[in-house]
């Protein structure tokens, strides 16, 4: 039996388009580890791919022969505007932040960082992402920056602007509110001097209930999916729901007293500062327009903790001037030198291209002429052989026609008698045979 042979396509989005209008500058990333890493780096590079999803090569693979030139290579090709690279030092796990395709590169090193496995399981409500969830690119949220100033470092601006060119800008009134699951956290710490980098999922919950009668309609939040709460044990459901203080449970020996109007006032307090109203319908059951939910982020990773390095102009293979670094200070002279180093290297550097275009273009100058040489004598050549050709014909029609021609055996007039006694004809045999032989003279 033939293979089957697949021909559909797998586009993330509604009806296999993505879910951002075209329209938009999207920016695109790649998700990269290169050198030699380690299970939880490499597993640290997936999930990040989960969190930079729709907008990101999910299913990039990298073989051991390949290099970072390679992928800075092919990334304008596809578009893609941002390049992730993850790598292993002797001192920590190195982070470099692309912009594509002239730079600049941000350098962190990875303090510390913890992965979705982690902190699903360190958590009591996260779940693992959905696939529906991934089909929308998350909301950045930027906290803890200095506003820009002239007693602030530039760096932390730059850094703060990187960051904000990595996800599709936010357009509020053009916003779908179903679009909106999941958050970025981007959060500077002062005292550190780090920037940790956290992902939670959105959710809503009712709001003006109890707890346990949010359970019932929710699901209970103690197992994982969110399955129905288990009342089986119970013989009504107001004995879960009013069970009186102190009184144990069927289906529990914890003892899970009666819902008060103080508990219940507490369980409400908790999410007054969360309230909100519905614009549209949201993603859920019964969250429709106009309905107050609490809204709730739970975090399902990877968290990570980075640390500023440096910042270059351009690229990998092609850095410029430096224009940040942590731990290396230059004075204005040094800063100088160096600037005007890689002015002269960016000289030579052009000088050699412009070079190498000229040479490109003078080898096809040359190739050109002696195809047209290679041409013209192959044309020369090509009518000395159809003379030959038409002569060879020539003769062939000759030879045919003293072959095929016949001798008529008419009567012969009386000139070609008077002609053949002045000028007798040698016989053929004769002329065949050898040379002809000498008349002999007539005695008078």
């Amino acid at each position: 039996m033939a293979r089957r042979r697949k021909n559909r396509t797998h586009l993330k989005g509604k009806g296999g388009q993505l879910s951002v209008s075209p329209s938009i500058d999207v920016p695109k990333s790649f998700v990269i580890k290169h050198g030699h890493v380690g299970t939880s780096l490499t597993q640290l590079t997936r999930d990040i791919r989960k969190v930079m999803e729709p907008n990101t090569a999910t299913r990039l693979r990298e073989r051991s022969r390949n290099k970072l030139k390679d992928f800075l290579t092919m990334a304008p090709a596809l578009q893609v505007t941002h390049l992730l690279a993850f790598t292993l030092t002797d001192i920590a796990p190195s982070l470099r932040i692309v912009r594509l395709s002239n730079g600049p590169t941000l350098s962190f090193r990875v303090e510390r960082y913890s992965l979705v496995k982690d902190v699903i399981s360190s958590s009591r409500h996260a779940n693992h992402l959905s696939p529906v969830e991934s089909m929308s690119a998350p909301l950045l949220v930027l906290a803890s920056f200095p506003p820009p100033g002239p007693s602030v470092s530039p760096h932390l601006t730059f850094v703060m602007k990187t960051f904000q060119t990595l996800f599709p800008p936010l357009a509020p009134h053009k916003l779908a509110l179903s679009s909106a699951r999941r958050v970025v956290l981007v959060a500077y710490n002062a005292e550190r001097g780090t920037i940790d980098w956290r992902h939670f999922r959105i959710t809503v919950k009712p709001y003006g209930i109890s707890r346990r009668v949010r359970r019932v309609l929710q699901g209970s939040t103690t197992t994982r999916g969110g399955a129905i709460l288990d009342l089986g044990n119970e013989r009504d459901v107001a004995d879960y729901v009013l069970r009186t203080r102190g009184e144990y449970s069927n289906s529990s020996s914890v003892v899970d007293g009666y819902e008060s109007a103080v508990s219940e006032a507490s369980s409400v307090a908790e999410d007054d500062a969360d309230v909100v109203s519905l614009a549209e319908d949201y993603v859920g059951r019964n969250n429709r327009k106009g309905q107050k939910r609490a809204v709730r982020l739970d975090e399902i990773g990877p968290r990570m903790e980075l640390r500023l390095v440096k910042i270059t102009e351009g690229i990998p293979g092609k850095e410029g001037a430096v224009i940040y670094h942590e731990f290396v200070k230059k004075t204005k002279a040094e800063m100088g030198n160096l600037k005007a180093s890689h002015i002269a290297k960016e000289k030579l550097r052009k000088e050699r291209r412009e070079e190498q275009e000229r040479n490109v273009q003078r080898k096809m100058a040359l190739a050109g002429k002696a195809t047209t040489k290679a041409t013209a004598e192959e044309g020369i050549y090509n009518v000395g052989d159809s003379s030959d050709a038409l002569n060879e014909d020539e003769d062939n029609e000759e030879a045919s026609w003293d072959e095929d021609e016949e001798i008529s055996e008419g009567e012969v007039s009386e000139d070609d008698n008077t002609r053949n006694e002045k000028e007798p004809i040698e016989s053929e045999s004769e002329s065949e045979d050898g040379p002809p032989k000498k008349k002999k003279k007539s005695k008078q």
